[in-house]
């Protein structure tokens, strides 16, 4: 029997962010980028929490952040698919606009989450 190293890497996703990622799990494995022989588990250590709790945690422990949040940029992606949100949008309306809410969702992500009709994106 050989062993495999489960490779891990944590990344921001919460589940108030998008109703794709309404289901995120703390752990799992990362269908988009594992492989048969190197399987990638992807840890979301953020899955439960608002975004009110990561900023509380920011100011708390004067964490640094990206400037582009004082712009409003508050999800932060690729220069062609972010932008500005304005007064009371929700944070990933300045993501893929174009798209539904339902259809959102970072490459990164798309196979590791839910679409809306209950199958994997």
């Amino acid at each position: 029997m050989r062993p495999i190293l489960m490779i891990p890497r944590a990344v921001n996703q919460r589940r108030d962010q998008s109703p794709t990622r309404a289901e995120v799990p703390v752990a799992q494995l990362d269908k988009a980028f594992s492989t048969p022989d190197r399987p990638l588990l992807k840890f979301n250590p953020f899955a439960n929490w608002t975004s009110k709790q990561v900023w509380d945690y920011i100011r708390m422990f004067d964490i640094p952040y990206n400037s582009l949040h004082e712009k409003g940029f508050i999800s932060i992606g690729c220069e062609p698919c972010t932008r500005p949100v304005g007064p009371n949008q929700h944070e990933r309306e300045g993501r893929w606009w174009w798209e539904e809410a339902t259809a959102k969702e970072c490459g990164l992500h798309k196979a590791t989450v839910i679409a809306s009709d209950g199958q994997p994106a």
